[in-house]
């Protein structure tokens, strides 16, 4: 038995438990809430940084690095180190800032968060950084639209809200052809769908905010690669500022405690719903990879863990803002959150929150409308959720 593998959903339970210098091993464990540990003399100062143990709280802290350890495991293997940031566009932007260098390429996704469009666009486009947007469902776009000075390509394994699905492995092999390095989003995604960097991927981002988290009550970000990318990483980090406190260190670590039972849940609560949805003649269509008439679905199947497509859907009713009100009135207890992740099942309107500063005429070439709803699927019984959405569509 001691040579016995464990599953996943057991490490996920039991790693990032024990911090150094920990003699109690307590059963949670504890927040350091502290800015700096003290040093008895120099001699203990010189060794403490020739091993990077713990000194000022904005470079290393054990309750953060408890965390990193726990999520290294769950997304990365042991060439492989994390780090974690105060929101998800603290990794974002980090990871950016550390490989686009001034006067380089980046090829990215166009249909990525707009937040990181923004950075994209606004923030290192000062640095001389010229980005090219393509779809990345065909990999010779991405291929044809490298350059010698490209630097990063980028993309988002499922896309907000329209679910698109990249191949991993196929645009991983197009940016190192190229010598780029492959930075991927995978917070729709989760370990329990896919591994982008088992697939080729070099840095891994998530915001920690959504399935690690999953109570909807704190904020994080991580990048988990191969520890000489990480080590690049971390003084960016470092110098903006932007490294995750203990406190949400503590409250992100314990919801990943829960992550094998809630997130596989809400995504076989996904898969009926998106099925129920696709069947009521009030709705338009439905965007979730699950669906045979998903154009992505065959290459789902072929990268995603079994049977799983994430926990994010979307669909379209009529344009009629009117109806939409009325509409969500109606449900009795599926509700408007402006994010996504959380163990009850939200809705959001794209129209109105992700994609309010798209101009309609680039919305509507998109698939994205007024009457697009996008749903992020809890833990409720499934029964539940498509009365409390059968009863509602009735408005339409």
């Amino acid at each position: 038995m001691r040579n016995h593998d464990l599953s996943k959903d057991t490490v996920m339970l039991y790693s990032g438990g024990i911090s150094e210098g920990d003699s109690l091993h307590p059963e949670s464990p504890p927040i350091y809430n502290t800015s700096a540990f003290f040093m008895e003399d120099l001699t203990t100062l010189r060794d403490t940084d020739a091993r990077g143990g713990y000194s000022y709280g904005r470079g290393t802290n054990p309750t953060r690095d408890l965390l990193r350890q726990a999520i290294t495991e769950a997304e990365g293997t042991a060439n492989d180190d994390t780090l974690v940031f105060s929101a998800g566009m603290g990794a974002i932007s980090a990871t950016l800032l550390t490989f686009a260098k001034a006067g380089g390429h980046v090829v990215a996704n166009k249909n990525l968060y707009g937040e990181t469009i923004d950075f994209l666009n606004n923030y290192l486009t000062e640095f001389g950084v010229e980005t090219t947007y393509v779809d990345f469902r065909d990999p010779d776009e991405v291929r044809k639209s490298m350059r010698p000075n490209t630097k990063i390509v980028y993309s988002e394994v499922i896309s907000n809200p329209l679910t698109y699905v990249i191949d991993v492995a196929a645009i991983a092999r197009t940016a190192h052809e190229g010598g780029a390095v492959f930075c991927i989003d995978s917070t729709f995604t989760t370990p329990f769908v896919m591994k982008p960097l088992e697939s080729g991927a070099d840095v891994c981002l998530h915001s920690l905010t959504k399935y690690f988290n999953g109570h909807s009550d704190t904020f994080g970000g991580s990048a988990t690669a191969r520890k000489e990318l990480i080590a690049k990483i971390r003084p960016v980090m470092l110098l903006l500022g932007n490294s995750l406190d203990p406190h949400n260190s503590w409250m992100i670590l314990r919801g990943m405690r829960t992550m094998p039972l809630r997130i596989r849940k809400q995504m076989e609560n996904a898969n009926k719903l998106a099925a129920f949805l696709e069947s009521n003649p009030r709705v338009l269509r439905v965007n979730h990879p699950s669906l045979t008439a998903h154009p992505q679905h065959e290459i789902a199947k072929k990268q995603f863990y079994d049977g799983y497509n994430g926990a994010i859907l979307s669909f379209s009713v009529a344009d009629d803002f009117k109806l939409l009100d009325m509409f969500m009135r109606t449900l009795r207890f599926v509700k408007y959150l402006p994010t996504l992740g959380g163990y009850r099942t939200t809705l959001s309107h794209p129209v109105s929150s992700s994609h309010q500063d798209v101009p309609e005429s680039v919305r509507l070439k998109m698939g994205i409308h007024d009457g697009m709803i996008r749903i992020s699927v809890g833990c409720e019984e499934i029964a539940d959720l498509t009365a409390d959405f059968e009863e509602a569509l009735k408005v339409f």
